[in-house]
């Protein structure tokens, strides 16, 4: 990998379009859909009909796809093997275009010193790379991108006009500085000097609306904002971690009884997205090779009519919860789910009891039902927007909800009809919970009690929320979400996979909107990664040692390395996230953020085992 490629992967999440990038002598911006080179032969189509049929509602409904076109999902464009070809790759502008250079001068000022940098513009900097600024005297000074942008909470993007912060509307054309004081980088001992004498501590920059009001400008997409904009400009440190959060709508793919046509023609539906009738499925054959090797032999009416059918299938399921039919297909009890077959997108086994609870180990485990091993899953994700400041809320019940933050997401192109996506092969272990338990132990008066403070936590965090919060996702995803993070962590240690490269999805559904008793509870903890059939086996083997590492994830939680300061917090009362959190801290039930998948919200080990603050509503004895 050279030094300017960026995994597939990184292109739908940390790095995508919108995002800023540190290479060796610049920063630049990864642009907008229209701007990615994608010739035929670099990018992949990916077949996914639930989540192609879910983004292109949402997108219309948004106005940000044309309601007569079709959605497809493509894997970003691939450098080609051979050397000799053209390379495929990313467009990225320049970002930001100011610069400071290396080359300081020291100054004292009374009993301390003052390093000073100049300020210059990309056109300013040597015609020859610019990569160095030529003073006046002849001196020469490699540069470095200013670590400071402004940006506003529609996701605009724009330099500051540093010129017009320093001085207002009067106009200069001195020569501009950074000067710094001491080794902190604290914006109170960094100012912007003009040779003038005016200048700006970077501490006054944040005062809202000093860096005046923004043009709607989108760099990753080369134009403004045809709607305008005009909100307040905010300073954004160009290499912090709220510069970019990625919008990711991720969904396991399910199998289906199907016959070998309607198979085929499931893995090549992202082929056929502008199929419309059975001539074009003839046209398809001539002029797409893969179409034609793979159903060249099958009439096209019955090609068309699979298809069809495929269709009109995701489009109803686009209108439920993803997590909804997951469950169902996990938690049906069959004893084998899917084909074991390589190309097979899922096979799982429902373990019989004897296989994974042992009677030598002193845990109760009356309250899970099943242990499902996923022997094979495949998990496609697909980037449609994307926020800064905030990051947009997670639904529990793995959804896109239909929320405002103080930020809105911004648009990853201007009208393209296709998403970037990536899919993800590995294997898991699902736990089915036994519903009727988790209700009769939310009825108990001490876990009301609990669940009281809990509410009152979530009430303090939902004032962030601009509009309408995110709906309380339940006590019962609060106990699954702390149970989930409790195995994670244990069966990392046990089955030698990194902690960081676990994912969890969990399941704890009702059948009302807002809420509800759980009639679904479930957790799917799995590994997934791309361009590789299946894993290890870690996951899968860890099953028949199920109760060992339960018994081992609850002993650990008893004893934070925090207490009591962990046990005695309670979330009413608090700001920010914490307010979510009941006894939960890093030492115990916080994992790496792009493992969990509600950024380490909702979480109470107190609602699993007894602590020393003697709350009384653990699930487990």
């Amino acid at each position: 990998m050279t030094k300017n490629a960026q995994r597939l992967s990184q292109l739908i999440s940390t790095f995508g379009p919108g995002a800023m990038i540190d290479l060796p002598t610049r920063s630049v911006v990864v642009s907008g859909l229209e701007f990615w080179d994608m010739p035929p032969t670099s990018f992949t189509t990916i077949s996914e009909p639930r989540l192609t049929a879910r983004l292109e509602q949402i997108l219309k409904d948004q106005g940000r796809l044309d309601p007569s076109s079709s959605l497809s999902l493509r894997t970003p464009p691939i450098a080609p093997d051979n050397p000799t070809a053209l390379p495929a790759g990313v467009t990225a502008p320049i970002f930001p275009t100011w610069f400071v250079c290396e080359l300081a001068d020291v100054l004292t000022v009374g009993s301390g010193t003052v390093r000073r940098r100049r300020l210059v513009r990309w056109q300013d900097l040597d015609t020859r790379g610019r990569r160095r600024f030529i003073f006046d005297d002849g001196r020469k000074s490699d540069v470095t991108p200013i670590r400071f942008v402004s940006a506003c909470e529609k996701g605009h993007l724009q330099d500051i006009d540093w010129r017009w912060v320093v001085h207002g509307p009067v106009q200069c054309q001195e020569p501009l500085w950074v000067e710094e004081k001491g080794t902190s980088a604290d914006p109170a001992d960094t100012s912007i000097v003009c040779g003038c004498g005016k200048n700006l501590s970077l501490q006054d920059a944040f005062q809202p609306g000093r860096l005046g009001k923004c043009q709607g400008e989108r760099p990753w997409l080369l134009d403004r904002d045809p709607d305008g904009c005009g909100d307040n400009l905010k300073l954004l440190t160009r290499t912090a971690t709220n510069t970019y959060f990625p919008q990711v709508y991720t969904v396991i793919s399910l199998p289906s009884a199907v016959d070998d046509l309607t198979r085929l023609v499931g893995e090549l539906a992202g082929e056929l997205t502008n199929v419309a009738s059975a001539q074009d499925v003839a046209t398809a054959k001539k002029f797409n090779n893969k179409v034609s090797a793979s159903l060249g032999t099958y009439n096209d009416d019955e090609i068309f009519e699979r298809l069809e059918r495929l269709r009109a299938g995701a489009q109803a399921d686009a209108s439920r919860s993803p997590k909804m039919s997951e469950f169902e297909v996990f938690a049906s009890g069959h004893q084998q789910i899917g084909q074991n077959h390589p190309t097979a997108k899922l096979y799982a086994e429902t373990l019989p009891r004897t296989a994974w609870v042992d009677p030598s180990v002193s845990v109760d485990t009356s309250a899970i039902k099943n242990l499902v091993a996923v022997h094979r899953l495949r998990e496609v994700s697909s980037l449609y927007g994307f926020t800064r400041f905030e990051a947009a809320p997670t639904s529990s019940d793995g959804d896109i909800e239909d929320i405002q933050l103080a930020v809105r997401g911004a648009p990853i192109s201007r009208g393209a009809d296709w998403l970037p996506a990536i899919e993800q092969f590995g294997e898991g272990l699902f736990v089915h919970i036994d519903e009727q338990a988790v209700n009769r132990w939310l009825q108990a008066p001490d876990v009301l009690n609990r669940q009281a403070s809990l509410l009152r936590g979530y009430g303090h965090w939902r004032t962030r929320f601009s509009g309408g919060a995110p709906n309380y996702p339940g006590t019962a995803y609060t106990l699954l979400h702390s149970l989930s993070h409790a195995l994670m962590a244990e069966i990392a240690l046990d089955s030698g996979y990194p902690a960081s490269s676990l994912k969890e999805r969990i399941y704890a559904l009702s059948d009302a909107s807002n809420g509800g008793a759980p009639v679904r509870c479930g957790i799917l903890i799995y590994t997934a990664t791309p361009g590789a059939q299946g894993t290890l086996g870690g996951l899968v083997a860890a099953g028949s040692r199920f109760s060992s590492i339960l018994r081992s994830a609850l002993d650990r939680l008893m004893i934070c390395s925090n207490d009591p300061v962990c046990s005695d917090h309670e979330p009413d009362g608090r700001s920010g996230d914490r307010a979510t959190h009941g006894a939960a801290c890093h030492g115990c039930l916080l994992i790496a953020e792009t493992s969990c998948e509600m950024r380490n919200l909702f979480l109470d080990r107190s609602l699993l085992v007894p602590t020393m603050a003697g709350h009384r509503s653990n699930f487990f004895a």
